[in-house]
């Protein structure tokens, strides 16, 4: 498939920037005093029990910038979520906020069955399960929190790096099944198609977008991680790997740059364009969607009261947690961008 030309685009940010008091107690000398005496000797000690019986120092309480929490993200997502998160928890040194990650289906299910109260997902709640939450006087919040898109890898010795998004879809539809089914040329055999996990959000966003309801091929292979697929990928010539961009997409993360330089990203032709474009999904592609595998990531949260979930989202979706998904190479939700195009023929 001959190149006519790849785009890659570059972001820019228009936006800037008690302990109880000691006791003294009064010896009492005199056998007069002695029932005053015994009198406040009891009251003291009352006193002390009491203190004892609530922990001495009273519990820390809950705020927007201080608490200790569990959110529930998407595996996917961990690369910019770890970052997030420390960066929240460095400014903010009484916030403890601890993620687990899992893939979305587990994600969901934490959420719903209240074991946490916020989670980072790249899909909205269904309306049956907000509908759930109502009955039980939970008001559910949605906000976008970035913009992330979905890469295909191949490995290094597959040197064909262009694909169209019919190829994709056929590919997922088990209509090709062979690499020679898309480049006549190519010297290798049977594509192997492998994703992060059978309950995760990537596998999830294409049998949606390409109404797929049936069991997916018998060449389509779960891993565990997102990190496992980009693993096995590097080691499997024939194998083509589904991961969240966001895992090779950080330039200045040392372990983003060992992932991308272990595979090939390739780069799609649009579904209706026939200019011989084609698109890797690089921020400038996200940004005006010409990349066609793009998805919304979602931070929720089902808080009664502004806590420190509610407090951590807002901070994520303000102008520092926004400056750190422009970073990581997405596309910040809530910032203005200026959007700079270079062209390479």
């Amino acid at each position: 498939m001959k190149l006519t030309k790849v785009y890659q685009n570059f972001i820019i940010i228009a936006s800037r920037s008690f302990l109880p008091k000691s006791l003294s107690i009064v010896r009492i000398m005199s056998r007069n005093n002695l029932r005053s005496g015994m009198a406040l000797l009891n009251l003291g000690i009352l006193f002390m029990i009491t203190s004892c019986n609530s922990g001495g120092p009273k519990e820390m309480k809950e705020t927007p910038t201080r608490g200790n929490i569990r959110i529930s993200v998407d595996e996917s997502f961990q690369p910019i979520i770890d970052t997030e998160v420390y960066t929240f928890t460095s400014l903010y040194q009484n916030a403890m906020v601890k993620p687990e990650y899992k893939p979305e289906f587990d994600v969901v299910n934490d959420f719903m069955d209240d074991s946490v109260k916020v989670m980072v997902t790249s899909r909205r709640l269904s309306e049956n399960q907000i509908q759930y939450l109502k009955e039980q006087l939970i008001v559910v919040r949605t906000v976008t929190f970035a913009y992330d898109a979905l890469a295909l890898i191949t490995n290094k010795a597959n040197l064909d790096t262009l694909i169209t998004y019919n190829n994709v879809r056929d590919i997922f539809r088990g209509q090709v099944k062979n690499w020679k089914d898309i480049d006549g040329k190519s010297k290798l055999d049977k594509i192997s198609v492998i994703f992060d996990n059978t309950k995760s959000g990537n596998i999830r966003y294409f049998k949606e977008l390409f109404e797929i309801t049936d069991t997916l091929g018998s060449n389509f292979f779960a891993v565990k991680s997102n990190s496992e697929v980009i693993d096995y990928v590097s080691r499997n010539p024939e194998a083509m790997g589904i991961v969240s961009v966001n895992w090779i997409s950080d330039s200045d993360d040392s372990l983003s740059r060992v992932f991308v330089n272990k595979v090939n990203v390739l780069a799609i032709a649009q579904q209706f364009v026939n200019d011989g474009s084609f698109y890797r999904p690089y921020q400038g592609s996200i940004a005006e969607k010409s990349y066609p595998f793009i998805r919304e990531v979602y931070m929720t949260s089902r808080e009664t009261f502004t806590g420190l979930g509610s407090g951590f989202i807002q901070w994520a979706t303000g102008e520092q947690g926004q400056r750190i998904v422009l970073k990581s190479g997405l596309v910040p939700a809530t910032m203005p961008i200026r959007l700079v195009q270079v062209k390479t023929e």
